[in-house]
């Protein structure tokens, strides 16, 4: 008995093997039917989105849009590198004046803290950005440096006061200026003028 079990085991191993490349060709037919009819369909919605993404970020009447609205930048330094589409304006007076992009050039910002710690000696450059207005994407580069020391009291260099040029500013922490400076609406240089004495 024992004997006849192991012959039909034996026999059905056989036939198994036999017809498992057949089996195996059935399985991976399917999986790759599968695999395509996702991939069209992944295609089809990355290709929905993309034109839905692509006609919401089609301004209209970008004349009358503004992308980021005028505000100076906390930190000590910004550099951005702008491409061929421009966008960067800055105040210039009571004027707003385009920065146009020049190939391979970094736009160097005074921020705020630096204009305290300078004692006035150069400004914090109050700026915006306008829509972009071109059917092609507009790509800037920014790099934002701030201390790494956020709680030592910041304020006008020693040597950039004097008794003919007092300190223009109380000294801050720098924590206390980013929390002031994220708690109100960009809207210009209002902050800086906070710390002035």
């Amino acid at each position: 008995m024992a004997g006849q079990i192991r012959k039909q085991a034996d026999d059905h191993r056989a036939l198994a093997m036999a017809y498992a490349p057949y089996i195996d060709e059935i399985i991976l037919r399917q999986f790759e039917k599968d695999v395509e009819e996702r991939m069209k369909l992944s295609q089809q919605i990355i290709s929905e989105a993309k034109e839905s993404f692509d006609n919401q970020l089609k301004i209209q009447k970008p004349d009358l849009t503004v992308g980021i609205t005028s505000h100076t930048d906390p930190g000590p330094l910004t550099i951005l590198l702008q491409d061929d589409k421009g966008g960067l304006q800055i105040k210039h007076g009571e004027e707003w004046v385009d920065v146009k992009p020049v190939p391979g050039a970094l736009v160097i910002n005074i921020g705020d803290i630096l204009q305290i710690m300078l004692n006035d000696e150069y400004i914090s450059v109050e700026h915006r950005v306008l829509a972009n207005s071109s059917p092609e994407p507009r790509i800037s580069i920014a790099v934002f440096f701030s201390p790494s020391e956020r709680d030592i009291l910041y304020g006008p260099f020693p040597e950039l006061k004097s008794p003919e040029k007092p300190a223009c500013f109380w000294q801050l922490t720098y924590t206390d200026y980013v929390t002031r400076f994220f708690t109100k609406q960009l809207d210009g240089k209002t902050l800086v003028n906070y710390y002035r004495l």
